[in-house]
């Protein structure tokens, strides 16, 4: 493919990025997961940019477009607008080089990503129930203060500096066949496929977007840039509901496809990297993996590198979603039974649950609000189980002694 010249951003460009980056930003590990390989028939590969210093890879882009700024740009300082992550590689290095730096993010941005902006030196508005009204509050305050607006996505700068990542992907393992990239506002995506397909065309480029805001995917199917109503995802980090002009304009030429994924598949994924990885990766962060693992991608037999985009995950969130991912592999559920409102009713459903490797997690007894007719009293019960052919087990035994079961 030689007409990238047209584009707003070329493969010299990602090359120059590097060049002024590269002292301060870390080559992330390209490692191989035997385990992961094994579970999906394919060879995979983890891109750990969650080992980056501010925690995701977003710093890369930001320092970049950071030393770009001329001496009066500079001078003004900088502002943007980010649920967390180019926040931080905003603030970050607007630190080092010593910027004045203004976040706004959405009130419900994860605590850990606030705390850690304003860690790094950056004054920190939160504003607005999306990204977009965030956008628009960021805007509205640099006009207001002479700032200068440092765009997550849609900048040739940023796509330059995230398209670094697909130069040491190239360099770490050049014989790979397909990349997963999570897509947020695109910048990611575009600048990894432009550097991939720029030196070998055959690197399949797949793109993975949360199922509540599929901007890209229905970016690609309406022709142009389309906007998609806001709505909360565990991957906050790629929740955009309308994807950057420029990254949609290389994602068109150099991306073979885009899928989604939702919460539970998101949730699970997680779990599985904090299990089998020992990593911690956030919601956006685990999109690739959640692609791969449900079978959304034809990567079969194949050379896979999976970008892990971040680690940024409020410690309290982690424990709805590892709860979340245990209910997706079947390995925690819910159900309620009718019991005879009896004495040793209750004692003998818990030592039938006990007879068939159930462990209790919690139990409830509720006579007042039965449904059914008097005498007949109903049992809430949370079960840690071993997987889906353990709980349908459960329900078999339980219903062949005449207790009758509703899961959920």
């Amino acid at each position: 493919m030689s007409t990238a010249e047209t584009l707003p951003v070329t493969f010299e460009d990602v090359e120059d990025a590097r060049r002024v980056i590269r002292p301060f930003i870390a080559e992330t590990p390209f490692a191989h997961s035997v385990t992961l390989s094994q579970a999906v028939g394919a060879k995979v590969y983890l891109k750990l940019e969650n080992l980056q210093m501010t925690g995701s890879y977003k710093e890369r882009g930001a320092l970049n477009r950071l030393a770009r700024l001329s001496e009066d740009e500079a001078r003004r300082g900088v502002i943007a607008f980010s649920a967390g992550n180019h926040a931080q590689g905003v603030a970050y290095h607007a630190q080092r080089l010593g910027l004045a730096a203004t976040i706004v993010m959405p009130v419900y941005t994860p605590l850990v990503k606030v705390m850690a902006t304003r860690r790094y030196g950056a004054r920190v508005v939160l504003h607005g129930q999306s990204a977009a009204e965030a956008r628009a509050e960021s805007h509205r305050l640099a006009a207001e203060h002479d700032l200068v607006h440092i765009h997550p996505f849609d900048d040739r700068y940023i796509v330059a500096g995230q398209g670094t990542i697909g130069l040491e992907l190239l360099e770490q393992n050049p014989y790979l066949d397909a990349v997963v990239v999570p897509i947020g506002g695109g910048g990611l995506i575009a600048g990894v496929s432009l550097v991939l397909k720029e030196t070998n065309p055959r690197i399949k480029v797949y793109g993975v977007e949360a199922s509540a805001m599929a901007s890209m995917k229905v970016s690609r199917e309406a022709g142009q840039v389309t906007e998609v109503p806001s709505q909360r995802t565990l991957a906050d980090g790629i929740a955009v509901s309308r994807v950057g002009e420029i990254p949609f304009r290389i994602a068109e030429r150099y991306v073979d496809d885009v899928v989604t994924v939702d919460d539970e598949e998101i949730a699970s994924a997680i779990l599985t990297l904090l299990e089998v990885e020992k990593t911690m990766v956030e919601g956006a962060g685990a999109a690739a993996l959640a692609a791969v693992i449900n079978h959304h991608l034809p990567i079969g037999g194949k050379k896979v590198g999976l970008i892990l985009t971040g680690g940024n995950l409020d410690v309290t969130m982690l424990a709805r979603i590892i709860e979340r991912g245990l209910v997706k592999d079947g390995r925690m559920v819910r159900f309620s039974a009718q019991i005879v409102d009896a004495p040793g009713a209750l004692a003998a459903l818990t030592t039938l649950l006990g007879s068939l490797d159930a462990n209790i997690l919690q139990i409830s007894h509720e006579r007042a609000f039965a449904r059914g007719p008097l005498g007949v009293t109903q049992v809430e019960v949370t079960l840690e189980t071993r997987g889906h052919e353990h709980i349908k087990e459960i329900v078999t035994g339980l219903e062949s002694a005449g207790i009758t079961v509703t899961l959920g």
